[in-house]
């Protein structure tokens, strides 16, 4: 173990106590970050160890993250320590793969983005624990970069030992719904890739609608999407250099797969058959990313009616009750409508109801619904232009967006899930008596 790998370990050891030890703004900003982390997570040893690693690098006290402070406030500090610890700006957790066991650590493969790492050990104890993993298992963890060509682990890991690709597909899943900010944090060009996927999809969306705004019954709805969503499908296939003007009998032919085998998949998983084969056969297509599937939950086909909302960052929201809030928002008197109350307090409980439709309802009824808050939230001194933010934030609703659903995602992560879908789908065709197999993947 080289005197780098040993300093780093040092200099963790002395950031950690440096957080723990705090008692003033770095304490509260410490109480607020652990707060919002342990909502998502178990709350073990585990998860309380990772939100002191994560909150050391992307905590905020002020414009200033504790590792800044820390280098601040240690004038004693080595350039070789400040560059070392400055580097610790690019650590990032992943779900990553044991590649190969090395010597002094692993080759690690991030399945997020396909990369690979060479991991080092930084002290004796974690190399001893960690002797016992075998290749191929996962873990969920956070690494920091050392030196341009081998990183160190960062704090805990969580073994997932040796997962097939149903579970590894889910995990994937799990991932994506607690560290979104670390879905593709060391793939700028695939996160670019993907923001701009969801800009695509709206300005598709205006150019189909031609609003940002449409109300209708949900199967209607539905079968509108449907036509949309062909529509995209085509243009990505012709960016892609993919033919779609082909059967899918010949396009199956080219891929070497059988063509009912593509229809099953795509039938589970909700996708395009040409899509679907095409992408069996990587050598037909450079994409990097795939198009997402849209469709309208199950239960929101059913409704009487409802609105479609886009924006070029949150992406695409389906609300059933929309109308009946506007409603509300443009009433004389909105405590005689209907479940008026219980249809504010959903909209601000329900994590289905982003930042974004609070501040469209609210740059277009401000009045009105900075009365109807005061009442609900018994606050008389509740002011919108003001308490806004501060309210959404009292209720978990982020004030920036996160990547959405609707976004690309790499060819690699959709040919982990189209392989998981035909595991599960061989399955079931042995099984039909049983359960369907959760699908925790398709939330990417």
């Amino acid at each position: 173990m080289d005197a780098l790998l040993e300093r780093s370990h040092q200099l963790k050891q002395a950031l950690i106590d440096f957080i723990l030890d705090a008692d003033d703004e770095l304490a509260g900003a410490l109480e607020t970050y652990a707060a919002a982390q342990l909502r998502r997570g178990s709350g073990d040893t585990i998860q309380q160890e990772l939100t002191i690693d994560s909150f050391a690098i992307e905590g905020k006290v002020g414009d200033k993250s504790p590792v800044d402070l820390f280098i601040q406030t240690h004038p004693e500090l080595s350039p070789s320590d400040r560059q070392l610890l400055n580097n610790w700006h690019r650590s990032f957790m992943g779900l990553f793969a044991i590649v190969k066991i090395l010597d002094d650590g692993f080759e690690l493969m991030n399945w997020l983005t396909a990369k690979n790492y060479i991991i080092k050990f930084n002290n004796p104890k974690i190399q001893q624990e960690m002797s016992r993993l075998k290749e191929g298992e996962i873990l969920l963890t956070r690494i920091s970069p050392v030196t341009e060509s081998y990183w160190t682990f960062s704090g805990p890991y969580t073994q997932m030992g040796k997962l097939g690709k149903p579970k590894l597909a889910v995990a994937i899943g799990n991932f994506k719904e607690n560290y979104k900010s670390h879905l593709y944090s060391d793939a700028p060009d695939l996160l670019e890739e993907a923001w701009q996927s969801v800009l695509r999809y709206h300005q598709q969306f205006l150019e189909f609608f031609g609003s940002d705004e449409v109300t209708m019954p949900g199967y209607q709805l539905n079968k509108k999407i449907a036509e949309l969503q062909e529509i995209t499908t085509e243009k990505s296939l012709a960016a892609a250099g993919i033919d779609s003007s082909k059967s899918l009998a010949e396009i199956a032919e080219e891929a070497g797969v059988d063509e009912e085998e593509i229809k099953a998949a795509a039938e589970d998983m909700g996708a395009d058959s040409k899509v679907v084969s095409q992408l069996l056969n990587n050598k037909t297509t450079t994409a990097k990313m795939v198009t997402s599937k849209v469709e309208l939950p199950a239960d929101l086909k059913k409704a009487e009616e409802v609105t479609a909302l886009s924006h070029p960052r949150w992406g695409q929201m389906f609300l059933p009750t929309y109308t009946k809030i506007k409603t509300i928002l443009a009433a004389e008197d909105w405590q005689s409508l209907e479940d008026s109350e219980k249809i504010i307090r959903h909209y601000l409980e329900s994590k289905n109801i982003n930042a974004f439709i609070w501040y469209r309802l609210a740059a277009e009824y401000p009045n009105s619904l900075e009365k109807i808050l005061q009442t609900v939230l018994q606050r008389s001194d509740f002011n919108l232009q003001n308490d806004l933010n501060t309210l959404l934030q009292e209720y978990h609703k982020p004030l920036e967006p996160e990547l959405p659903e609707i976004a690309s995602v790499p060819v690699h992560l959709h040919n982990l899930f189209q392989e998981a879908l035909g595991e599960v789908h061989k399955s079931k065709s042995k099984n039909k008596g049983q359960k369907k197999a959760t699908k925790g993947f398709k939330t990417l």
